[in-house]
């Protein structure tokens, strides 16, 4: 296996300069664009907010604008759900747009699936931190910050993009710990396939599967949950600090050995197929056109209709009472 190094920037090579003095508007104000603002205008930039409700970023004293004056700003940076992109950028953005100026994204979806392209003259780059809005908040303020990755799909016709996505990703705290340089197809891709493969999709169907198992052969749901759901975090607050190996050597031999004999029966073609698939369908195309085009709306009733979720719920209430 070939293994391609990617380039990582530290604070020397992430300078806030080419943000200072600029105008900077995000449009959204969700879980990572009221991070993204917050730790920005901590960080000594003026920035402007367009949403639809506009409660809570006035509530943070941020200046409320429309989605037209946002886009007027040297950096807008586009802080919306993946599926409406293409509606607001078509109806609210591309009609303003001035060459020069730069749009951002928080994820690569849109650009690189086509949902938006922009005109030649306008920036288009990507800071997209590997965490969570609240923990890019949170790390900041600790004076830390979230790792990101970075991208520049086109340059501006002053050739100041790439400059003004460095400048982003210093402002939300990401040049304290990191910046690796990427694209909007590595990006996209790998970030799909890992919230399908495993970070949701596959964690959550093997969670369900192996409660059901237990349950079916006459277990009590309680303990199905304590086993398949409720011990997840610990193994995985593990394999986030210190790695799988360490984890591994941290459970008991007992629990290691059953885990190699898991991996042999799970881990065969059957299965690599199926990850062969779902990364086919992100490559291709095939699931973005999906997104754009259904509703979840039955999914998710239906997991929140499963019984897991009411033992969870009960269990939970108890744990949260001896935290208390």
């Amino acid at each position: 296996m070939i293994v391609r190094p990617l380039p990582i920037l530290n604070s020397e090579d992430v300078p806030i300069d080419a943000l200072m003095g600029k105008t900077v508007s995000i449009i959204g104000y969700g879980n990572q664009g009221r991070a993204h603002a917050l730790n920005l205008r901590d960080s000594g930039i003026a920035v402007s907010i367009a949403t639809r409700n506009q409660e809570y970023a006035i509530e943070d004293q941020f200046e409320t604008v429309s989605i037209a004056q946002a886009t007027t700003a040297d950096l807008t940076i586009v802080a919306l759900p993946d599926e409406v992109h293409r509606e607001v950028y078509k109806e609210s953005i591309e009609p303003i747009l001035t060459s020069g100026t730069t749009l951002g994204f928080i994820h690569g979806f849109s650009v690189h699936y086509k949902h938006i392209s922009p005109p030649e003259g306008i920036g288009v780059v990507m800071v997209a931190p590997k965490g969570p809005g609240v923990t890019v908040r949170e790390r900041f303020l600790a004076n830390s910050g979230v790792p990101a990755l970075l991208a520049l799909h086109q340059e501006n016709s002053t050739n100041s993009a790439r400059n003004i996505a460095l400048a982003w990703a210093a402002g939300i705290g990401s040049g304290r710990v990191g910046v690796i340089e990427s694209t909007f197809k590595d990006e996209t891709e790998t970030d799909l396939f890992g919230e399908q493969a495993i970070i949701v999709g596959g964690l959550v169907t093997l969670i369900k599967a192996s409660y059901e198992t237990l349950v079916e052969a006459g277990y009590p749901p309680t303990l199905a949950y304590i086993e398949c759901c409720h011990e997840v975090k610990q193994v995985a607050d593990i394999i986030n600090g210190e790695g799988i190996a360490t984890m591994m050597a941290a459970i008991s031999t007992t629990a290691e050995s059953g885990a190699y004999e898991a991996m042999n029966l799970l881990d065969d073609e059957h299965l690599r197929s199926h990850l062969r698939t779902l990364l086919k369908n992100v490559q291709d195309g095939t699931f973005a056109k999906r997104l754009v085009n259904k509703s979840i709306e039955s999914k998710r009733e239906e997991l929140a209709n499963h019984e897991i979720e009411q033992i969870g719920k009960e269990f939970r209430s108890l744990t949260q009472q001896d935290d208390d």
